[in-house]
């Protein structure tokens, strides 16, 4: 019954925003969310007040309204800040191998613990494609180690190929040296739309 709630949400939110291409902000489980509509391509996020090593962490949820396939990758993500400095989405590889030497298993746990309570409580998108799937298969690891690194990269957002209908969704990291992003604004450019979200103080 839930996930039906969530689809018709996801269906008001989607036809809203294809109507008016403007960002719509909305709160769920005390995180402020952005949405934005392209070209029939819906791209939300919210920051996480969570911070994972060197790393500052926004929550991202991407679905394929249009009638063609669509590529996202976390590099298409970036944090342009109010002085015009760029923060850069680090790729998905990059994180993994980072927190495999760096990262413990609390990090992990602490990220993982906040990510699927904003996921799971969110009545607004049902991925179909994302953090679930590879949530599952990261639990098939053994070693302490690998297992930490297979979740990081289960959390983490990947480069996907949505095919119409599907959707996905993901953490991008952003390496701010333990300190906050700061005012400025997240500019997601794919190679063909820009997505252009409200300043974040």
């Amino acid at each position: 019954m839930n996930r039906l709630v969530g689809t018709a949400c996801l269906g008001v939110v989607l036809m809203y925003l294809g109507a008016s291409a403007q960002v719509i902000e909305f709160e769920n489980n005390g995180m402020q969310y952005q949405a934005l509509t392209r070209s029939g391509v819906t791209v939300m996020y919210a920051p996480m007040a969570t911070r994972l090593k060197e790393y500052t962490i926004i929550q991202v949820a991407v679905s394929n309204g249009s009638r063609g396939p669509y590529v996202i990758r976390p590099e298409d993500f970036s944090y342009v800040h109010s002085d015009g400095t760029v923060l850069h989405g680090a790729s998905a590889r990059t994180v993994v191998n980072t927190l495999a030497e760096k990262g413990s298993g609390s990090d992990v746990i602490k990220l993982i613990t906040t990510y699927e309570a904003a996921v799971y409580g969110n009545p607004h998108f049902k991925s179909t494609n994302g953090y679930e799937e590879r949530r599952r298969a990261a639990l098939a690891m053994t070693s302490n180690k690998l297992r930490a690194a297979a979740t990081a990269s289960a959390l983490a957002l990947v480069q996907s190929k949505l095919a119409p209908g599907e959707s996905t969704d993901g953490v991008v990291f952003f390496s701010t040296v333990n300190k906050p992003l700061g005012p400025g604004r997240v500019v997601v450019k794919t190679n063909t739309d820009v997505f252009e979200f409200k300043p974040e103080q």
